[in-house]
């Protein structure tokens, strides 16, 4: 590929930041709607509009990536396109998968208490982590099930 086209498919610097942003504010929105509630009180919806504009440039620049860069790799494959092959790429997906999986369980973890607290048990420690596990052990499933039957579709 020659400079000029690597050089229009290239995340930015702009670009990285608002993909980090979108998926610590897409985890955030869930996990934290109940605390933000609480502690804003009466400037809830402008803490909320004010999320809601973050998104709105991370998802746009999402969507200019993709229709720039089309990939189903992932936001590895995402990062070596963008950086190219080498430490740069491989140790910023190294973070990237590490933070999923922390705000997985995280995400898991806020499920159980929500699916919990109707029945004032919010605080289990022992029926918290474990509707946490299922929550992706469950979620892990949908996806593998998902993954063969689009294999076995399109054969």
């Amino acid at each position: 590929m020659d400079r000029s086209a690597q050089s229009s498919n290239s995340l930015t610097l702009t670009g990285s930041v608002a993909l980090g942003t979108g998926v610590m504010i897409g985890a955030g929105i869930f996990a934290l709607v109940g605390q933000v509630a609480e502690l804003a009180g009466g400037w809830m919806p402008w803490a909320f509009l004010a999320g809601a504009v973050v998104v709105a440039f991370s998802s746009y620049s999402y969507i200019r990536y993709s229709a720039t860069n089309p990939s189903s790799g992932g936001i590895a494959m995402q990062l070596k396109a963008a950086y190219g092959p080498g430490v740069v790429a491989g140790s910023v997906s190294l973070f990237m998968y590490v933070s999923m999986i922390l705000a997985e369980s995280l995400l898991g973890r806020t499920f159980g208490t929500y699916m919990l607290r109707p029945f004032g048990m919010q605080d289990s420690d022992v029926w918290v982590p474990v509707l946490a596990v299922l929550a992706i052990a469950g979620a892990a499933l949908v996806n593998l099930v998902g993954n063969q039957l689009g294999h076995v579709s399109h054969s």
